[in-house]
């Protein structure tokens, strides 16, 4: 019994050394490249599946008919001058969802300590 405890103590410490010198934990402090968002209008929902080589996919509305679609923000003058040649591209906007200020200051004063019961 105290020799599996021994082997046991000795796997916990090799897994604890290995997870300090764990590379997966290097990637996840990596930095991301920075992504641009935009709206593509198009006439065929079906191709425009193919939309999916240019750039990472997010939704694609069949009623309304377009795609929202992230692409790398070094490549993007490149791959916008090679969808707006695609036959089934109606016209392509660029989201402003990053530049939207999602923190807000609480200037009004709180009013619901007239509301006591």
């Amino acid at each position: 019994m105290i020799l599996y405890q021994k082997e046991a103590d000795a796997a916990v410490e090799a897994h604890v050394d290995a997870a300090d010198n764990n590379p997966r934990q290097e990637q996840e402090q990596a930095v991301f490249p920075e992504r641009i968002g935009y709206i593509i209008w198009v006439s065929d929902v079906k191709a425009a599946r193919n939309l999916e080589k240019y750039g990472c996919v997010h939704y694609i509305s069949r009623r309304m008919q377009y795609v929202v679609m992230y692409m790398n923000s070094e490549k993007t003058d490149d791959i916008l001058k090679n969808m707006r040649r695609l036959p089934y591209v109606r016209k392509i906007e660029r989201s402003y969802r990053n530049e939207i200020k999602t923190e807000y200051s609480k200037n009004v004063p709180d009013q619901t300590q007239f509301y006591g019961i």
